[in-house]
């Protein structure tokens, strides 16, 4: 009679693990359920996030919707919109739906590609910093002041006439100098969930600093980051766009929203022909407005206070 008994006792932890497993995964669906509840109860980030997919499939699927070749000259010059072309065509004779189209891929990849980049090394930063504290906490805060002073634009304007014009080098100067507010962010979250008791306990059995770090910490702390993250896609589409008005972004003959707005340098373009300013100017709005809306909904539905 005493082994069934034995039995019992070791299969107790077991089937105390199990349950313990599923109640926690059944928190972590009900969590992103209400996340999810909350998102599609805020009308325009829903616009914005059904915006941003469509935007999505016209950069990935570019190349079967387009009518024409975005680089394909023909000797229809400075065309208005017809049956043939759509948006009718530039001084060259391309077609400007189908450069509008293939430019979609240029500012979304610059958007993610610069945001990767400054988030990842800004959580990193952000994260040792506030973990371990003391003279790497002052070290790391010391270089993201430094970096924070620079003045952005005109450092990035330098470092773009220096290293040349083109779509890799605008990601990777967005990448490496947009990251301290991140760092900073990162760094104040990390600071008040060191403290709380699930670290502590985490601490006291014994796991390693950096599965305490990355795998306990970093997660509840993901919420502002993914806000900051989104706000940060916006600005990095406007700044391309900037860049290559200038002509110190993406260059001809490939097609990005911000060179496809030069030709608004002359007023004849701006007069007679706006079929060559207007859309891309509209394609850089609804871009920027979705990410901004998907932002916000984010922003509130991950804020604790809110909850409901």
């Amino acid at each position: 009679m005493a082994m069934p008994g034995m039995n019992l006792q070791k299969e107790a932890p077991i089937g105390g693990a199990r349950e313990k497993s599923v109640q926690e995964i059944g928190r972590t669906e009900s969590y992103l359920y209400m996340i999810a509840k909350r998102f599609l109860k805020h009308r325009l980030a829903v616009v914005g996030l059904i915006s941003m997919l469509l935007l999505v499939l016209i950069a990935i699927f570019a190349p079967w919707i387009a009518p024409h070749s975005p680089y394909h000259l023909s000797d229809s010059f400075g065309e208005a919109p017809s049956s043939e072309h759509w948006l009718g065509t530039d001084q060259v004779g391309r077609d400007v739906l189908s450069r509008l189209i293939y430019a979609s891929r240029v500012s979304l990849l610059v958007g993610i590609g610069a945001v990767s980049i400054y988030v990842t090394i800004g959580v990193i930063f952000g994260s040792v910093s506030a973990y371990f504290g003391g003279w790497i906490d002052m070290f790391f805060m010391r270089v993201t002041d430094v970096f924070m002073s620079f003045p952005t634009l005109m450092i990035i304007l330098v470092i773009v006439s220096v290293l040349g014009p083109s779509i890799t080098n605008v990601i990777l100067i967005l990448g490496f100098l947009g990251w301290p507010p991140v760092a900073r962010l990162v760094r104040g979250s990390v600071l008040t969930l060191k403290e709380m008791d699930f670290v502590k306990a985490s601490v006291a059995l014994g796991y390693s600093t950096w599965r305490i770090l990355f795998i306990h910490i970093l997660p509840n702390a993901i919420a502002p980051i993914l806000v900051y993250a989104t706000f940060g896609m916006a600005g990095a589409i406007i700044i391309e766009a900037s860049l290559s008005f200038l002509g110190l972004g993406v260059q001809p003959p490939t097609a990005s929203w911000g060179n496809m707005l030069t030709d608004a340098q002359s007023l004849t373009v701006l007069t007679s022909l706006p079929w060559l300013w207007v859309p891309p100017g509209i394609m850089i709005v609804i871009a920027v407005l979705s990410i901004n809306f998907i932002g916000d909904g984010l922003r509130d539905a991950m804020d604790p206070k809110s909850l409901k």
